[in-house]
């Protein structure tokens, strides 16, 4: 399924005033601009004209593949909470608008995601350059558009002086700060470019003052110039978008907590300092509809599981699903509780307050006992981690595996601090899913998933 990122902005100059929207369709894959909107549309006021811009950019993106997925991304605030469903919309003049936006792709289709104003140039300057052809009695003309290109210049500029970081594969600042660095080289390409085509721009307004009867030769040559200008940023520049486009496939790691044992429902400690306990009944019935539903899928290509028994357990019932082998490591065992192994939250808190409340506050603390903290999980998870992503470069690998280790690959993704950990709930025989790409960046596609639980 293709994927499109839909940049919409609109604006009016007197709110209500002469308005005008822009939008553009991105190939969220490889960044390549698919199409451009704008239009002049009278007096209006800016929200308006920032509906008006979405509707339009999803037109755009329907007419391309009405199958995609579409990411909205806006500087309106407005709008996005109001199309997100978390904003009421009163206004007579938008109703209409945003009903109209809601209709033309189905709504498990569009995500929307507020930016701030600064990354969202190239709508804005087609909005512009709409309202100015207002100004002068025309509508807007994409042959005589500049505003990808002044986009890149802005985008350029804002990006000269980012550093290029280091870090582990799938470090979420890490990886972050290396994909800007990357496109900081193609921005760098980009504002040369633009640098080119304002040159021939200038030449060709010079000849056609010197020149009469020169108009038509002159809009087609800075068509031609930009054209050109594009066409060699495409193959000489990194592609922006969600990713480069060259990264290549990514390293999927389907995670999946094991199925219920008998203290699962009873909410006690369950490390891999405890009894080692085997699934129940539940548990089992459970990871038979896990390998059921991932082999309707069949994207996963290995299986790799915790050393401890129920995660075995659960492994070789979903690997029989799926004709595979089941591989283990010990990197991905549960926590080792301590002293608290078998016990309730409740009970915990009555005999060892002073150690559950350091360990509450400080992932350094250790449960009672000379367990293990929640920095040292997290530091085995990280090897892990990495060394799993190069083995199963470009493939889709199960790890079945705990609570603790799949909230930490998910936070380390995120780039989440240690106490985000307690505000994850993850269910038994949960699916959650993080891809890992070439240049570091890690990408969370799924959390605490248990549709295929239900009959």
């Amino acid at each position: 399924m293709r994927e499109f990122i839909v940049e919409a902005d609109g604006g009016s100059r007197g709110n209500p005033g002469p308005a005008g929207y822009g939008s553009v369709v991105i190939d969220a894959a490889t960044g390549q601009t698919l199409a451009e909107a704008a239009e002049y549309i009278g007096v209006a006021t800016n929200n308006v004209a920032e509906y008006r811009g979405l509707v339009a950019g999803l037109r755009a993106a329907h007419e391309l593949d009405p199958t995609a997925t579409v990411h909205v991304r806006m500087d309106s605030k407005l709008v996005i909470e109001q199309m997100s469903g978390r904003w009421k919309i009163k206004h007579p003049d938008m109703k209409p608008l945003a009903f109209e936006a809601s209709k033309i792709f189905p709504a498990p289709q569009v995500t929307y995601e507020w930016i701030p104003r600064e990354q969202n140039k190239h709508a804005d300057r087609l909005a512009n350059e709409a309202m100015d052809a207002g100004k002068r009695g025309e509508q807007w003309s994409a042959s005589g558009s500049t505003a990808e290109l002044d986009a890149a210049d802005a985008r350029a500029a804002r990006a000269v002086a980012e550093p290029k970081p280091a870090g582990p594969p799938g470090d979420a600042a890490a990886g972050a700060g290396r994909a800007r660095a990357a496109l900081s080289e193609g921005r760098a390409a980009d504002a040369a470019a633009s640098a080119g085509s304002a040159a021939a721009g200038s030449s060709g307004r010079r000849g056609a003052a010197e020149s009469s009867g020169g108009g038509a030769v002159r809009a087609g040559a800075e068509v031609r110039a930009g054209a050109e200008v594009r066409a060699a940023r495409s193959v000489a520049a990194p592609a922006t978008g969600w990713g480069p486009a060259d990264m290549g496939a990514p390293a999927t790691f389907v995670l999946l907590r094991h199925g219920e044992t008998p203290l699962t429902p009873q909410k006690r400690f369950s490390g891999s300092g405890g009894t080692d306990p085997s699934l129940s009944d539940v548990g089992r019935e459970q990871a038979e509809r896990v390998g059921a539903a991932l082999a309707r899928r069949g994207t996963v290509q290995a299986v790799v599981a915790s050393p401890l028994t129920r995660t075995r357990e659960t492994a070789g019932i979903v690997a029989a699903h799926l004709g595979l082998d089941v591989t283990v490591d010990d990197g991905l065992r549960e926590t080792d509780f301590g002293a608290w192994e078998g016990l309730t939250f409740g009970e915990v808190r009555e005999r060892y307050a002073d150690d559950l409340g350091a360990w509450l506050a400080d992932p350094e603390a250790r449960p009672t006992g000379d367990g293990e903290s929640f920095a040292a999980t997290a530091t085995r998870i990280a090897a892990t981690r990495d060394k799993l992503v190069a083995a199963y470069a470009g493939r889709t690998v199960l790890l079945v595996s705990h609570v603790t280790p799949i909230k930490t690959f998910v936070r380390l993704a995120l780039g989440a601090p240690p106490e985000s950990l307690f505000r994850m709930e993850l269910s038994a025989a949960s699916l959650s899913a993080v891809a890992y790409y070439a240049d570091g960046n890690a990408s969370v596609r799924l959390f605490n998933d248990t549709s295929h639980l239900r009959p």
